[in-house]
């Protein structure tokens, strides 16, 4: 199993940029909302897919395998962007988003494309399907760690926290989930909707291992990513800050772009702003 793709800090951000273009691109090319919510983690899933995961594009079924899950199924945009630009299928692809019949649903199917673990965007169901492959790769003597992105408002599930605490009990370090708080769900603020306020302990206390990080810096989050990959008798959780709609100034922060297309203005503005023709 190949490592990561080394490349360099320098030339993995431009490509993020380019990536935080095409999920626009294909807001406005399709029509499809939660643009917000893409570009809030597609820092962490390039972290993961450049960095961390111990992947191979050619053989994307190897038992072997690292293996992510994308329980915040709504944001499957930016997987795609990812597993593209990682090699795991053609780019041009990504032109079918969405087309009725197509391979790239609005929501991911289990191996829509090569690369897709599971399906998801029914909140709360990642973090157990995550908890289920650990206990198998343990099972069968596999090396593969298992990775969980979650939205801080799917965390409102009770679902999740019953994967947490079964996670715990089992001991299963080869487990790692990781929140993408960007403080917002649909209707609102966070905190305001249901408290979740203080995350981080709350996870602390269902018995994992926990460490706050920045969700849009790419060196620290990979460093966090790989110094925990596999260690002690815990699961991990990372609670990585963030923004909604990062990296355009007037997306950051504004709920709106949960639901909001992006115009043909917005979007030459926002390419400005990336640096992107």
């Amino acid at each position: 199993m190949p490592a990561p793709d080394p490349g360099n800090d320098i030339s993995l951000e431009v490509l993020v940029r380019k990536m935080r273009g095409e999920i626009i691109r294909l807001s406005h090319l399709k029509g499809v909302p939660h643009l917000g919510s893409d570009l809030s983690c597609i820092d962490i899933l390039a972290a993961l897919y450049w960095r961390v995961l111990k992947i191979d594009p050619t053989c994307p079924m190897d038992p072997d395998r690292d293996r992510f899950i994308l329980s915040k199924g709504h944001a499957a945009r930016s997987l795609y962007v990812t597993l593209a630009y990682r090699g795991f299928f053609d780019v041009a692809q990504l032109e079918t988003f969405t087309d009725p019949g197509g391979s790239l649903p609005e929501h991911p199917g289990l191996q829509c494309v090569p690369g897709v673990e599971a399906a998801t965007g029914s909140l709360g169901h990642g973090l157990s399907l995550g908890l289920g492959m650990a206990l198998a790769a343990r099972m069968t003597r596999r090396a593969s760690q298992i990775y969980v992105l979650l939205s801080d408002g799917e965390c409102n599930e009770g679902s999740v926290w019953e994967a947490a605490m079964m996670s715990a009990a089992q001991q299963t370090s080869n487990l790692t989930a990781i929140v993408d708080f960007n403080k917002w769900q649909a209707t609102g603020r966070s905190e305001a909707v249901l408290a979740l306020s203080p995350l981080a302990d709350k996870w602390r206390a269902f018995g994992w291992h926990v460490t706050e990080a920045d969700g849009h810096d790419l060196a620290a989050l990979a460093d966090i990513l790989l110094t925990n990959r596999g260690s002690g008798d815990r699961p991990t959780a990372i609670v990585a800050h963030t923004v909604k709609g990062k990296g355009v100034s007037f997306m950051e922060d504004d709920n709106n772009w949960h639901y909001r297309i992006p115009n043909a203005e917005e979007v030459a503005t926002a390419f400005t702003e990336l640096g992107l023709k």
